[in-house]
């Protein structure tokens, strides 16, 4: 495997920074298309916490995510405009255009990030994306979460994993660099389970992983299931031993961009561990100094 750090690095040739930005669109799964309230771990805000509000230009957002940064990163850093919030393709093509295209136009931003839905990619957007591919080094976030349809269906994702494969295969072709999350521990699923989805998604084509445990955050359907102890969360070396056996089965050529995810604190219920930030980063440089 190859950490993302290492990978920006040799391809940028400095380090590489997200600037989230946020869209002003939803999700079929919340809009009645295809589901309502989202995935059952999904938060309001379309796991997009960490962007600036919507109703600002890309623009001010890249400028409010980088001014955030700037203490904290070398100057020569480079930034990702990073498409973050509900399903950034869910919307009139020329909308999603002129996104791109006032990120791109930015003097800082290198590359473009949008994070999506399978089901979300119809032809006209797909040219979106070929042609802002065409400029720029354009990488998509697929949620594919599991390859299992049926524990798929019991947190409401509302698409087949065919449709995943489909997507990966067409956004190759238009030569965006494709990452694929998956989440460990969700209910329904063992071991096995999460690795056969680590193994589907490296036979889909994927270029990248992104892992996370399960986390329960509030006003989500899963708040009530683990307030009533229908479901469990990992522990932190739970977790941890899924995603080193799944990283043994990663690819030397292949990305991965993260081992874990984090919650806002605001609104996380567990598991707890994950919000010492500081902590976990430590035990992951402890436990991967040999891989990271």
């Amino acid at each position: 495997m190859i950490t993302a750090s290492r990978y920006f690095k040799e391809k940028f040739g400095h380090k590489m920074y997200k600037a989230a930005i946020s869209l002003d669109v939803t999700c079929p799964n919340r809009d009645g298309k295809v589901g309502t309230g989202g995935c059952a771990f999904c938060s309001a805000g379309g796991s997009g916490e960490f962007a600036s509000s919507s109703s600002l230009p890309v623009r001010r957002q890249i400028d409010d995510a980088i001014s955030k940064l700037s203490s904290k990163v070398p100057e020569d850093t480079g930034y990702i405009a990073y498409f973050q919030s509900f399903t950034s393709t869910y919307c009139d093509p020329d909308k999603l255009r002129g996104a791109l295209n006032e990120a791109v136009s930015h003097p800082k931003v290198e590359a473009l990030s949008v994070a999506t839905r399978p089901d979300c990619l119809p032809p006209q957007i797909l040219d979106v994306l070929k042609e802002a591919a065409a400029r720029i080094p354009l990488y998509v976030e697929l949620g594919l979460q599991t390859c299992d349809d049926e524990v798929a269906r019991s947190f409401g994702r509302g698409y087949e994993t065919r449709v995943y494969d489909e997507a990966v295969t067409a956004l190759k072709t238009c030569g965006a660099n494709v990452i694929t999350h998956i989440i460990c521990g969700l209910p329904g699923e063992d071991k096995d389970m999460m690795l056969r989805s680590v193994e589907h998604a490296i036979a889909a084509g994927t270029d990248g992983l992104k892992f996370t445990c399960l986390y329960i955050l509030k006003n989500t359907r899963y708040e009530k299931l683990y307030e009533e102890g229908k479901i469990e969360v990992l522990g932190q070396q739970e977790y941890f031993d899924i995603v080193e056996e799944a990283l043994s089965l990663v690819p030397e050529d292949m990305v991965v961009h993260r081992l874990t995810g984090d919650g806002p604190k605001s609104i996380l219920i567990a598991p707890m561990w994950t919000a010492d930030k500081r902590q976990v980063v430590n035990y992951i440089n402890r436990r991967f100094k040999d891989l990271l």
